[in-house]
């Protein structure tokens, strides 16, 4: 008798479990359908007979539903690259010597001519003032040999030696006016300096570093592509940057040239992009993730909880006169918003059902609920565990 009982209540329990699973599994019915057990197991709906098809219970299915949209799909890239400025320079010595004035201060900023340091020059400035006297005799000596030369007393050879001296003269000051310009370092272009190792008072000798100057007012970013993307990228292309160091700091940038060769070895192009960096928060050297994205093909969108799975695959509840169609799709892209998909048997505009769906068949009627009305129970989240 105790064997009995316990034979009964595992039925009774096995029946609850089936039942369950039948009403709110989207799954189960079209595999019952499939191996005939609905009749067997009496629980054909009165679709075909009545035209009520519906839950379990008959009559209309209430829903939740949305509109079928259409987006273009994504190809995301990312990529790592290592950040430089627009423009450095370093400067070096021209001319050896000691140091005598230094302009500037480690992380200054300096202007395009403006002098840096200064070397010991006062050998040049006597060999200026020199060539500057001689010039004034040359120029002298010139000036009286043309005026001889009008009357007859100077011979046009003399003459031209006058004009000779007179040109070396002033080539001569230019030398001399060069040699002292050496003895000055200028800044070549505006920018930042960095860390200095220099003091009043080092000698240096020609070709010595002194010291580099940056401008980091855009940050040139080399990075590398797969050559699957080449024919999409174009100069002028927007993208986003954002510093290894920082990753919650997102920074628009464009991409400002491409190489003109695809690396044989990794299959990839050499790209490189330019960021503003009007805030002056990056530096040369630092390392970059590089996000750009390339818009794709037109496919349909629907919600995420409107796609149901059965053992053929993935499919969709249209609503077509007000009886549920179900619909094969095929899956493009999911995001977290929407999955994009294709379907020679579904079109934009077109209405599909997002809740509801777990007592749904071919045919079943529907009831549309009130917009922004929220089914309750198990209903919505069945659909969205389904997907």
């Amino acid at each position: 008798m105790k064997a009995v009982r316990q034979i009964a209540l595992s039925l009774v329990v096995l029946a609850a479990g089936l039942y369950v699973w039948i009403a709110y599994v989207p799954a189960a019915r079209p595999l019952l359908d499939r191996f005939g057990l609905l009749d067997l197991l009496g629980l054909e709906l009165p679709a075909e007979t009545g035209g009520n098809g519906g839950g379990l219970g008959g009559g209309a299915v209430r829903v939740n539903t949305a509109t079928v949209s259409e987006e273009a799909t994504s190809d995301r890239i990312t990529a790592l690259g290592e950040g430089r400025a627009l423009r450095s320079v370093s400067l070096r010595a021209e001319a050896a010597g000691t140091i005598t004035g230094i302009t500037l201060t480690s992380g200054s900023y300096v202007t395009t001519g403006a002098v840096v340091l200064r070397l010991q020059d006062e050998a040049e400035q006597i060999a200026l003032e020199r060539a500057q006297i001689q010039l004034e005799n040359a120029r002298t000596d010139a000036e009286r040999a043309r005026r001889l030369e009008a009357t007859g007393a100077v011979a046009e050879v003399r003459l031209r030696e006058f004009e000779l001296a007179l040109r070396s003269a002033e080539l001569a000051l230019r030398q001399a006016q060069f040699d002292l310009a050496q003895r000055q370092v200028v800044a070549p272009i505006s920018g930042w300096v960095g860390i200095l190792d220099l003091e009043v008072g080092d000698r240096v000798s020609a070709q010595d570093l002194l010291v580099t100057i940056t401008d980091r007012t855009d940050i040139l970013i080399d990075f590398r592509v797969p050559e699957r993307v080449v024919g999409k990228i174009a100069i002028g292309q927007p993208l986003e940057v954002s510093p290894l160091g920082g990753r919650d700091m997102a920074l628009p940038g464009q991409i400002s040239a491409i190489d003109a060769v695809v690396d044989r070895a990794s299959r990839t192009l050499l790209v490189q992009a330019r960021v503003p960096n009007e805030a002056d928060l990056l530096r040369a050297g630092m390392a970059f993730s590089v996000a750009m994205s390339f818009p794709g093909d037109r496919l349909l969108s629907v919600p995420p909880l409107a796609v149901q799975w059965s053992g053929d695959g993935p499919f969709v509840w249209a609503v077509r006169e007000g009886k549920a169609a179900r619909v094969a799709v095929s899956i493009a892209q999911r995001d977290s918003d929407a999955v994009l998909i294709s379907s020679s048997a579904l079109g934009v505009g077109e209405t599909v059902i997002t809740e509801g769906v777990q007592t749904l068949r071919d045919g079943s009627n529907v009831s549309l609920t009130a917009e922004g009305e929220a089914l309750s129970g198990l209903q919505g989240v069945t659909g969205q565990a389904a997907l």
